[in-house]
């Protein structure tokens, strides 16, 4: 191997020794300066709190992660690094969080977090500083999170909060990520440390093996987003969660634009930048991701969001050897903590930067693996705990499942390129090229493994196997960062600043365009042959913003929301209709509603009582159906309330539930 394989791609930002960073020697370590730091973190939660401002805290908490770190020299880049490691630390420190005595409390948490802050820079001898240089294109990547948001939150805007359920509802799998989050809200921490008093508000065994850092991590934002730990009604939780899981697709698309960027470091700029950042958002926005909202993916896409952040970062490694064990552990902790199974990804990229730029740890090999190897045991802990106690690894691997499945074609053709690119003589010899070809290589060992079990064990790809490929859709596409530099830059000129800059974005503009075009099936206005809308319009984005995934559950939400959960103490039982999907979904959003979702043990017998609407039943079918029933009221801890959707229906089932000897209260809730 040449000598300068284990070069990075750009220099390492500011990894001068700790005392000379950020300011004169030692102009840091006094100790007022320490103390006035400390009452600080205290005081401004005290003061925000008072004001039921604590929402605040998560801008100040990033900033203040900003000012301390050395990595990216512009104004982007330092926001998203402190954000990751900051979404990292919070996780983590949930653990801790999860055990004292305050529970989720806003000041305590974050006045800790800030305390560690204000020490840690105090010991590094760093003066808080932020870059505020902005680059061209930072604006791809903020449009980017900014188009999403729009197409995905408009056919909430103007709704009344029981009229939007029909969007939260889309999937049983979103009810059952709420049912998470709501459990995590109400027992102060990670429901497999509180397991017994998780069991009420989800379904066992999730409170023990589900990875639970997505839910975490949105409850602990919406604490401070509420400024209480009472998270209020369910109607009301709902729509908040809901939002917070568009903002986290929006962000995903964004950070994959800012991931590709950052691979491809500073010698990728100008028309050639905004290519490649422009090709990233179109393939989000047009192509098959965006189900996942529709189908409550909630946990997959918190967790490629911060895949993609963490591989960027561990790609091109562009900073000092404290932040590099930071990121590290951050990336285990965030990746292992939200989706467990792309924890093996992050796994390869951390043993392949480890060899690639071996030389530069040299030094300090045995300190930085050591840190790393803390983070790794923080990180397996929730995995380790699941896998010991509940989780069936192996048939848990082979479930069943509705399946969002990456484009094909972009996922092997950016996947291709990015090796070709690896290969190129001038970037075999850098860092960045090394880890490219080292991560692809490995995530398509990976992903061929996991696919020849499946086909060996259960004889046909399965829900996980599309999961992996998602990762490995992210992969391809940060890749391309590397394959933009593969294009020829624009040659330099003498013309003026103002005409090189007209040109600059003129060039830049037509290569969004292009992007968007080839990859976005947008048209820009050209007429589509037969009439025919483009095949934009056809995206699983656009139609979700013309509300074609707005479910036939609306009527029956908005009822439960708005009637007949007033006042409901008891599991519920929801029969709407002759639709047994339809029963399933209303039950479940009924528990989750109430708070209770995991009081029904039985709930997917529901799934087969087929009544409640005014449609005749065959005899046969309504003793099959009234057998399931029984089973799912015979699950509650306390007899429930039956709601019924027509009277001829309501009647029949009070008196035969009755002659059972059944203690369920029958009610007739005709639909709004």
């Amino acid at each position: 191997m040449a000598t300068r394989s284990a070069v990075p791609t750009s220099k390492p930002v500011d990894i001068r020794p700790p005392h000379t960073a950020g300011g004169r020697a030692g102009s840091g370590r006094r100790w007022p300066v320490l103390g006035a730091a400390v009452a600080l973190s205290w005081a401004l939660p005290l003061l925000l709190h008072a004001l039921a401002l604590d929402v605040v805290l998560i801008p100040v908490l990033v900033l203040a992660v900003a000012s301390l770190i050395r990595v990216g020299g512009g104004l982007l880049d330092r926001l998203v690094v402190a954000s990751f490691l900051l979404c990292g630390a919070v996780m983590a420190f949930g653990l801790l969080f999860s055990v004292w005595p305050w529970g989720l409390a806003p000041v305590p948490g974050t006045g800790l977090l800030l305390t560690v802050l204000s020490v840690t820079g105090w010991l590094a001898g760093r003066r808080p500083r932020i870059p505020l240089r902005l680059r061209g294109s930072d604006a791809l990547v903020l449009a980017t999170v900014a188009v999403v948001w729009r197409y995905f939150h408009h056919p909430l805007a103007g709704k009344s909060t029981a009229d939007r359920l029909a969007y939260f509802a889309t999937s049983e799998d979103r009810l059952g990520h709420f049912s998470y989050f709501d459990g995590i809200h109400h027992v102060g921490g990670y429901a497999f440390l509180h397991q017994e008093a998780a069991k009420a508000y989800m379904m066992t065994p999730a409170e023990a093996v589900y990875p639970q850092g997505t839910h975490f991590l949105m409850a602990w934002t919406d604490v401070l987003v509420k400024s209480s730990t009472d998270g209020g009604s369910g109607l009301d939780m709902t729509y908040r969660y809901l939002l917070y899981v568009l903002a986290a697709y929006a962000l995903f698309c964004g950070a994959l634009v800012w991931a590709a960027r950052w691979i491809g470091g500073p010698r990728l700029r100008g028309w050639r930048a905004a290519a490649v950042c422009a090709t990233v958002a179109a393939v989000m926005m047009s192509g098959s991701m965006a189900q996942l909202v529709a189908w409550g993916f909630d946990s997959e896409t918190f967790g490629l969001l911060f895949l993609a952040v963490a591989l960027a970062l561990l790609v091109r490694p562009a900073m000092g050897r404290a932040e590099f064990v930071l990121v590290g552990s951050a990336a285990l902790v965030s990746v292992t903590y939200v989706y467990n199974l792309y924890g093996a990804l992050v796994g390869i990229a951390l043993a392949a930067v480890l060899v690639v730029h071996r030389r530069r740890f040299a030094p300090h090999r045995r300190l930085v693996v050591g840190a790393l190897a803390g983070g790794a045991l923080i990180a397996a802990l929730p995995s380790a705990f699941s896998v010991l106690t509940k989780l069936d690894v192996a048939k848990t691997s082979n479930l069943a499942g509705p399946m969002v499945i990456p484009d094909r074609p972009v996922f092997i053709g950016c996947g291709l390129l990015a090796l070709v690119a690896a290969s190129l003589p001038v970037n075999r010899r850098t860092g960045t090229g090394q880890m490219v070809l080292a991560l692809v290589l490995g995530a398509t060992t990976v992903i061929g493994v996991f696919g020849a079990w499946q086909k060996h064990t259960i004889g046909y790809y399965s829900y996980y196997f599309e999961k992996l490929t998602a990762a490995g859709l992210v992969i391809a596409l940060i890749s391309l960062g590397l394959v933009g530099l593969m294009l020829q830059p624009a040659a330099r000129t003498t013309s003026s600043p103002l005409r090189h800059r007209a040109g600059l974005l003129l060039r830049s503009g037509l290569a969004t365009a292009a992007a968007l075009a080839l990859f976005g099936n947008v048209q820009w206005g050209v007429p589509s042959g037969w009439g025919h809308p483009s095949a934009w319009y056809d995206s699983q984005m656009i139609k979700w913003a013309r509300g074609e995934h707005e479910n036939d559950i609306g009527p029956a939400a908005k009822t439960l929301a708005g009637r007949d959960l007033k006042g409901v103490g008891s599991p519920v039982i929801a029969l709407y209709g002759d639709d047994t999907y339809l029963n399933l979904r209303a039950t479940f959003l009924a528990q989750v509603l109430t708070h209770q979702a995991g009081t029904m043990v039985g709930l997917y017998e529901v799934f087969n009582v087929k009544i409640g609407g005014p449609a005749a039943v065959d005899e046969k079918e309504y003793r099959a159906s009234l057998g399931h029933l029984k089973g799912a009221i015979a699950s509650c801890p306390t007899p429930p309330t039956v709601l019924v959707g027509d009277r001829k229906a309501a009647d029949r089932l009070k008196q035969d539930l009755a002659d059972a000897g059944s203690a369920a209260t029958v009610v007739y809730a005709p639909l709004k």
